[in-house]
């Protein structure tokens, strides 16, 4: 089994997120990540779900999202073809003795404090995952105290666009 990028184009429109997440659950599928928000068509919304399957059963799937009336259209993004990232906000541990190796640290990964208490500090991160799940490694011994990360986004590379004109009057 591998993990495969959908960008799942979808009316937007109340219910639609569940028939979609009910779609893998009837089939046992679980989805390893989902992100869904409005596109530069208010009309339409892009699911962004990261699902490990074999090949066979993502072409089933594929064929079974294509069935419902609210998806306008599902394409594959091959990780060396798009751009996916995710974000994550961790609060880290940093007294006034652990603080600068801390920032220090979080430097090495392009990321940025958001946040400074006496006892801790929020970091902003963006990156693939496993950009970021380095980071969360390094920064393991100083002591994470809670982690939020949102779903996998994504888009093709180059100028073509999934949301073609045949869309936009949907």
């Amino acid at each position: 089994m591998s993990k495969h990028t959908l960008s799942v184009l979808v009316e937007n429109k109340p219910g639609v997120l569940t028939r979609v997440a009910a779609l893998f659950s009837r089939r046992g599928f679980n989805i390893d990540s989902l992100a869904v928000g409005p596109t530069e068509i208010p009309e339409i919304s892009r699911m962004t779900v990261v699902v490990e399957v074999q090949g066979s059963v993502l072409e089933q799937v594929t064929k079974q999202l294509n069935k419902l009336i609210e998806v306008l259209k599902v394409v594959e993004l091959d990780p060396a073809s798009s751009v996916q990232r995710e974000i994550l906000l961790v609060k880290v541990r940093a007294d006034p003795a652990t603080r600068s190796q801390v920032i220090d640290t979080i430097q090495l990964f392009k990321a940025k404090v958001v946040d400074v208490t006496t006892d801790a500090v929020v970091i902003e991160a963006t990156g693939t995952t496993d950009k970021l799940k380095a980071l969360l490694e390094v920064l393991e011994p100083f002591g994470i105290k809670e982690l939020v990360q949102s779903g996998m986004v994504a888009v093709g590379r180059g100028g073509r666009s999934i949301t073609d004109r045949s869309l936009r009057s949907a």
